[in-house]
């Protein structure tokens, strides 16, 4: 099974849904089995976890990681159509297809011996909660190493910076009053959708770095009132903020919560993702891309989501964002470039390849670090 046959299989399976995120991890646990590669199952907060491990028993070591879960699509995105080199479908983009070309690239790496190569696939990625995530898990596992990828989509550039997230709950209060008399009131949702407007033009959202030309701030949802003849006395506002490297997010809440009648009530918080693009693995990368596809010049690229690839950084593991080409995840029309599933598999493999003649490295690494044996399948 290719890379597009792959993904087309994985996209069939609802994995906003826990049941399709078992069915799609049952799938990719026996597709990995069937050849040969040795894989370790198990549940963190009641979500499926995989990880797999091929290669050396020990030296330079490199995880790929992925995640198989979505954001909610409509009932046709699971059903998979192609169009000329286009892959539609929930996930095609961000990150099935991605996940595909890398289960892929593990099944052609499994007979090497110089590098040792975890994949590993989570189940929250696409989750708003705070807490320890699937990737905290697997890292606390010991699937570490001395570089990280995660699959996100990058158009084949490197992701070396991701902006910082902030999701920020904020309760807007107002006074109640008959709707036929609402100048006797304070409307709370009129007052919450200029909040909206006031947090547009603080100062941190003028600034800008050499990677982003700015910071954003989307309103995801709005809810209050209870009664259409009542002017509503409260409303909540749930706000998603993307910030830049070197901004402070504390500065952010702290002008947020000093707007009148305003309290922030929830806040999940990751902070934004620099690699330097000097260091070795991602010098070796560029080289495999450049090997691989026409990128020469800017592979190295700023992204304005961001991903999972913190948890390894905060675990003193370098990481990148780094994935096919598409367009429109999260959206009705999301697709990927079946010819850059390919393309990204070979990079991958020819990133490990590169890894043995670039880089002069001791005989262990983080990725000596022994495997937990408690990491069973469910």
């Amino acid at each position: 099974m290719d890379e597009c046959a792959l993904t087309e299989r994985l996209i069939t399976y609802d994995t906003s849904s826990p049941e399709g995120m078992q069915a799609a991890a049952a799938f990719v646990y026996g597709w990995l089995e069937a050849r040969d590669v040795e894989v370790k199952g198990g549940e963190h907060n009641g979500l499926p976890v995989l990880a797999a491990t091929v290669g050396a028993r020990a030296g330079p070591t490199v995880v790929l990681h992925g995640h198989l879960d979505v954001v909610p699509g409509l009932p046709e995105q699971f059903e998979p159509r192609t169009e000329g080199d286009r892959l539609y479908g929930r996930g095609a983009y961000d990150m099935k297809g991605g996940l595909a070309a890398m289960m892929c690239a593990v099944r052609d790496l499994a007979a090497q011996r110089e590098v040792k190569v975890h994949l590993v696939c989570v189940f929250d990625e696409e989750s708003d909660e705070q807490g320890k995530r699937g990737t905290d898990y697997v890292v606390e596992k010991g699937y570490v190493g001395d570089f990280a990828i995660t699959g996100e989509p990058t158009n084949l550039h490197i992701g070396v910076q991701a902006k910082g997230v902030l999701a920020l709950g904020v309760q807007v209060s107002g006074c109640s009053a008959h709707g036929a008399t609402p100048w006797l009131g304070d409307n709370a949702v009129v007052k919450a959708v200029d909040v909206f407007r006031a947090m547009e033009s603080l100062p941190f959202t003028r600034e800008s770095s050499d990677l982003f030309d700015r910071p954003s701030i989307s309103l995801g949802r709005i809810a209050g009132g209870d009664a259409v003849n009542r002017v509503p006395d409260a409303c909540r506002i749930d706000l998603d903020i993307r910030y830049l490297p070197g901004q402070d997010p504390d500065q952010i809440i702290e002008a947020v919560n000093s707007q009148t009648d305003v309290e922030v009530v929830k806040v999940f918080h990751r902070e934004p993702i620099v690699v330097a693009r000097d260091n070795h693995f991602v010098q070796v990368l560029q080289e495999a891309v450049s090997k691989v596809t026409p990128l020469r010049e800017s592979i190295a690229v700023g992204r304005d989501g961001t991903s999972d690839v913190i948890s390894f950084l905060k675990a003193g593991v370098p990481g990148v964002e780094f994935g096919p080409t598409g367009e429109g995840h999260h959206g009705p029309e999301e697709w990927v470039s079946i010819e850059s599933l390919d393309s990204y598999r070979e990079v991958l493999v020819e990133f490990v390849s590169l890894i043995p003649q670039r880089l002069r490295m001791p005989p262990l690494q983080a990725g000596a670090v022994p495997l937990d044996p408690s990491l069973k399948i469910a």
